[in-house]
């Protein structure tokens, strides 16, 4: 649920910083409360499984602890927190030194004792391992309690922390490893059925992605026990928290694991009903953002209403000619979250400088432009002086930046993830610019001056 106040916040991943981790963090606050922003959002902080992505990690509980300086270290704090953490700490923990033992290979290439997690074997592993275990757990501590200042640093400039949470998981996670009758999976562990979304006109094959799907009949078994624990800790993390990809909280799309693509499968459907009640029944009304872009049936848009969660829309995608665009900005409504463009989207000024000449003219019409200059700027004041509840937007926007600065281009595995910004690009006339621009669209708490 957005708070009833008109908020503003920005996109950036802590690896956009200047110095690619949270080291910046604090100086990045100081920048957002001068400019008058209210919200931090940023993607996944998990493991990546392989290379530079945040959307496919090694657990969908742990933080990648390279992206966090060393928090202090209290024994008491630490022993009260490993307690408490038990449930994914110590198998994450077995994951990481086991993996690394084996050289990086998939856990379904493990010896087939510790892919099957035999019982003897395990507890002679974690004898023989146990310095290195603990490293693996003071990682995640130390990250912990790194946050837990920031947070507080957070709030008390009255800034929001946005998180990020894929709704499925990767198979070579120690998630799978350790609760394989959670999920689809054959005696061997490997999926039977993977994900991914059916062709559209974005794709003639369709989007296969090869995660697992869950196994929901065991997941209703202990009342979603798996998910309420995972988002619990998203919520120890984050103010707010989107789910990425939520109409398979509907219906997922369920690809024979033998398919090279997405043509081929159907659509199942998923107790998200069930399950977002359950966790609204332990922890009370969500504090969940709904991803919907792309084709939604009316079932997810009924989810998502159904439990007074927000939408999202891009402004970048509001120029056809349908008058119900739900992206057009006449057509969002305060119940939204609303972006100039998102990680997987161009920068807006790079969009409109590849827009062909013949498509340039209606969006200036529409945006009420004469400057094509002007065009990636207004976008921002459009986005800012809508209804929607909060507005995002990439720090990329704010800077004007084109195309080289993009974040990620779908559908490729080289180029993305790497851009930072440099702090010079933060000047006092930018700030001073922005602060008037959340001033006007009535936005955040304006900051005293001085």
């Amino acid at each position: 649920m957005i708070p009833s106040t008109r908020r503003a916040g920005v996109l950036l991943h802590p690896t956009s910083l200047p110095c690619g981790t949270l080291a910046d963090a604090p100086r990045w606050l100081e920048f957002l409360h001068a400019s008058g922003f209210c919200v931090w959002q940023m993607l996944p902080l998990g493991v990546p499984l392989t290379g530079l992505s945040p959307y496919q990690s090694v657990s969908a509980f742990a933080v990648d602890p390279s992206l966090f300086p060393q928090g202090d270290m209290d024994p008491a704090g630490y022993a009260d927190w490993q307690a408490r953490q038990a449930h994914w700490l110590d198998d994450f923990a077995r994951f990481t030194v086991i993996k690394g033992e084996q050289g990086g290979t998939p856990w379904t290439e493990w010896p087939r004792a510790l892919r099957d997690r035999e019982p003897g074997v395990m507890v002679r592993f974690d004898i023989a391992h146990g310095e290195a275990l603990d490293a693996v757990r003071r990682g995640q501590y130390r990250a912990v309690a790194y946050w837990h200042g920031l947070r507080a640093q957070a709030a008390a400039r009255g800034i929001l922390l946005f998180g990020d949470m894929p709704i499925f998981v990767a198979h070579d996670s120690a998630d799978v490893w350790a609760r394989r009758d959670l999920f689809l999976l054959d005696a061997g562990g490997y999926p039977e059925v993977v994900t991914g979304v059916p062709p559209d006109y974005f794709s003639e094959t369709g989007q296969r992605w090869g995660n697992p799907h869950y196994n929901w009949t065991a997941m209703r078994a202990d009342g979603f026990a798996w998910w309420r624990a995972r988002l619990a800790a998203h919520f120890d993390w984050f103010d707010l928290v989107r789910i990425d990809h939520f109409r398979g909280l509907a219906a997922a799309w369920h690809i024979p694991a033998s398919e090279p693509t997405a043509v081929h499968g159907e659509w199942v459907p998923t107790p998200g009903a069930e399950l977002l009640q359950a966790i609204a029944d332990s922890m009370g009304p969500l504090p969940l953002v709904a991803e919907d872009l792309g084709i939604i049936t009316p079932d997810v848009t009924a989810l998502r209403r159904q439990f007074n969660l927000p939408n999202m829309a891009v402004l970048q995608f509001a120029f056809d000619g349908h008058a119900d665009n739900p992206h057009k900005p006449g057509n969002v409504r305060p119940d939204t979250v609303y972006y100039t463009g998102t990680h997987d989207n161009d920068t807006t000024a790079g969009w409109w400088q590849a827009l062909p000449e013949a498509v340039r003219e209606p969006v200036m019409a529409q945006l009420g432009v004469d400057d094509a200059g002007a065009v990636p700027d207004i976008m921002v004041d459009t986005v800012l002086n809508s209804r929607a509840g909060l507005a995002i937007l990439p720090l990329q926007d704010l800077l004007g930046l084109g195309s080289t600065a993009r974040m990620n281009t779908p559908g490729t595995v080289t180029g993305n993830w790497a851009w930072r910004f440099a702090w010079d690009a933060l000047t006092p006339e930018l700030i001073s610019r922005l602060l008037e621009k959340n001033r006007k669209a009535q936005r955040c708490p304006i900051p005293n001056s001085g």
